[in-house]
């Protein structure tokens, strides 16, 4: 079982990066809270690794923070939720979003992610509720400019979950109008709360 990787950074898109391990290249999948904090390609990288294991599979889903694969572990022990969708649900809310909606009952917000509906947001506070109060502010917000150059990435982002390119290019286009400076996290965010209104 892997728990922790440390290379050479050769790829770097929105869900996955591949990292070179003394010659071996790891496919690493990975929340876009963990994308937007690594360095670019060629540089090094350490990585909090949970490997996943399934009879016609392996797969690797990498985080920056022990925190955030801790909190990973915990949604996917939810009935309902798998490692992909967990990841979902990382790139869409903060560490600190996803516990404070899971301790207030926001069965709203929960379900505002992507393939989260109502009844697996109740499961995910009933059976996490207790279970992430530490996690409220073990995290720090990501701070970040966002840029025009960031559009491909907050696109690509909001495709991977599983939206068209038009719709996410609309919804984008709507959350830009007038509010530069917001940083990507902020971007996706707010694309999908336009998105989930369509």
């Amino acid at each position: 079982m892997i728990a922790w990787l440390s290379g050479r950074l050769r790829r770097k898109v929105p869900d996955y990066l591949v990292l070179d391990v003394a010659g071996v290249g790891y496919q690493i999948s990975v929340p876009l809270s963990t994308y937007r904090r690594i360095p670019d390609d060629g540089e090094d990288v350490c990585l909090h690794i949970h490997t996943h294991v399934r009879e016609d599979s392996l797969s690797l889903f990498g985080f920056l923070t022990e925190t955030e694969k801790d909190l990973f572990l915990l949604l996917i022990g939810v009935s309902g939720i798998g490692p992909k969708l967990a990841l979902a649900v990382l790139s869409s809310l903060s560490v600190d979003e996803l516990a404070a909606a899971i301790q207030s009952s926001d069965d709203q917000k929960l379900s505002s992610v992507p393939g989260i509906g109502k009844k697996t947001a109740a499961r995910m506070v009933l059976e996490l509720k207790d279970k992430v109060k530490h996690f409220m502010t073990a995290v720090p917000a990501v701070s970040s400019a966002a840029a025009d150059s960031d559009s491909d990435d907050v696109l690509s982002a909001l495709m991977n979950l599983g939206y068209k390119k038009p719709h996410a290019e609309e919804a984008l286009t709507k959350v830009r109008h007038g509010r530069p400076g917001l940083t990507v996290e902020e971007l996706i965010r707010e694309a999908l709360n336009v998105l989930m209104k369509r």
